[in-house]
């Protein structure tokens, strides 16, 4: 064999070892981006690092399963936002401790990473928000914030995007018959709403003794304008008669003038949906100009803790239906008022118990989906019949939920249920006192 021969077969060796070693060698690792500190905006470059094939070679686990939530910390909103935030927080922490949420195409438990931004309870900040979400950190659910307006605005996203959309704190009807597909709400509705209302009152109060004169005062939105007209169509089949129907822009600050209409007409019931700052205002100024209703029901403004805290005993005896209150006697709410006590120093707020089963319902989709495709968490998420912090969950075809629905009222700066009365943890006090005698 020659010297010349041996020296090639030598040198092609040496090349294909070094080959082999460089093939061996690890790529970039995409797991940094999986961790559980919230991603830098990704660039354009970077984007590739964050697909599922890039974080996780086939049939080897992603560090996490990417959850996207777009909620309000500040602006008028925040103080529902805040409530929603601990609830898929404290959810969160409890299915990492165990390990996480079983993933049969991986064969393992994979822990969530929720990543979490705040829209400033502004519509168009949600919008960017989500799709920051969408292409930065690859989520494969939307988690939603506070506020009908706010969910509106993701679930056009969330259906471009094909991304499955969880919201609570969303009575908006509306938005449902739009044909989105991967829009789901396990929180009750403006027809519920409207209906609901007047079957409490009709059961809680004797006949004779019914506040059948009703004033609306309507946000000029399009939930407002939904709900007043369901509330008008209801009130006529359940015996009230709408005497005052007044609108007013979101962010006012005179309500004088419809209140005074109301007192005139001598409305005896109030229904009305404002933001946290407005129902404040408008509660604060039927004191002054000395209007007490014997009944008033507050969608979305008495369900912040600030409520409370800005009124004192002008703010009492308003009731609200925020989906939730902490004596329900479902599995896992004695837990969660423990954690939420060490956090907060105070049972769980209305709006911590959704938010913690959106979680709920979505740990569960995952792991009946086996997989981490949107496509079918999202089918899953439609199949869902559960019991959950809420108590029992399913899904009508339009994505709006079979759930119960509650009504609270403040007593003595207190929240207490009042109905339905096998929860109820008070009595419902009717009329509601004079102001002077709070």
């Amino acid at each position: 064999m020659s010297k010349k021969f041996v020296f090639s077969m030598l040198a092609l060796f040496g090349l294909l070892l070094l080959t082999a070693c460089g093939a061996a060698q690890p790529g970039p690792a995409a797991a940094p981006a999986m961790t559980e500190e919230p991603a830098a905006p990704a660039t354009e470059a970077a984007a590739p690092a964050m697909t599922e094939e890039a974080a996780a070679p086939a049939g080897d686990a992603p560090a996490a399963i990417e959850i996207g939530a777009v909620v309000p910390l500040t602006g008028p909103f925040a103080g529902g936002g805040g409530q929603v935030k601990a609830g898929y927080e404290l959810a969160v922490e409890d299915i990492n401790k165990e390990g996480g949420i079983f993933v049969k195409e991986y064969n393992a438990k994979i822990p969530v990473h929720l990543t979490l931004l705040d829209d400033e309870s502004d519509p168009t900040k949600t919008v960017s928000h989500l799709e920051t979400l969408y292409s930065d950190q690859n989520v494969v659910v939307y988690l939603g914030g506070f506020g009908s307006s706010l969910h509106a605005a993701a679930a056009a996203i969330a259906e471009k995007n094909k991304v499955p959309y969880l919201g609570v704190a969303f009575a908006f009807w509306g938005i449902h018959q739009q044909g989105y597909k991967y829009l789901f709400s396990p929180f009750w509705k403006s027809p519920d709403i409207a209906r609901d209302v007047f079957e409490f009152l009709n059961e809680s109060v004797p006949e004779d003794q019914r506040p059948t004169k009703v004033a609306i005062f309507q946000e000029k939105t399009d939930w407002g304008i939904e709900l007043a007209k369901l509330w008008q169509e209801s009130a006529a089949e359940h015996g009230y008669e709408i005497v005052i129907h007044e609108e007013y822009a979101p962010g006012s600050t005179d309500y004088s003038d419809m209140i005074l209409k109301a007192k005139a007409a001598e409305a005896e019931a109030v229904l009305a949906l404002p933001t946290p700052p407005d129902g404040i205002a408008i509660f604060k100024q039927m004191a002054e100009l000395d209007f007490t209703p014997k009944f008033s029901f507050f969608v979305r403004a008495p369900d912040a803790p600030g409520w409370g805290k800005e009124l004192g005993p002008v703010g009492d005896y308003v009731t609200l239906g925020p989906g939730w209150h902490n004596a329900m006697k479902f599995p896992g709410v004695e837990e969660l008022n423990t954690d939420y006590q060490a956090l907060a120093g105070r049972p769980a707020d209305p709006m911590v118990g959704p938010s913690y089963a959106a979680m709920q319902i979505l740990a569960d989709s995952i792991e009946r989906a086996g997989s981490l495709d949107r496509d079918q968490i999202r089918d899953a998420i439609a199949a869902t019949n559960m019991e959950t912090m809420i108590g029992p969950v399913s899904f009508n075809p339009d994505g709006t939920g079979k759930v119960s629905s509650p009504i609270l009222q403040y007593q003595q700066g207190k929240i207490e249920l009042v109905w339905p009365k096998e929860f109820a943890t008070a009595d419902f006090v009717y009329p509601a006192p004079s102001w002077n005698e709070r």
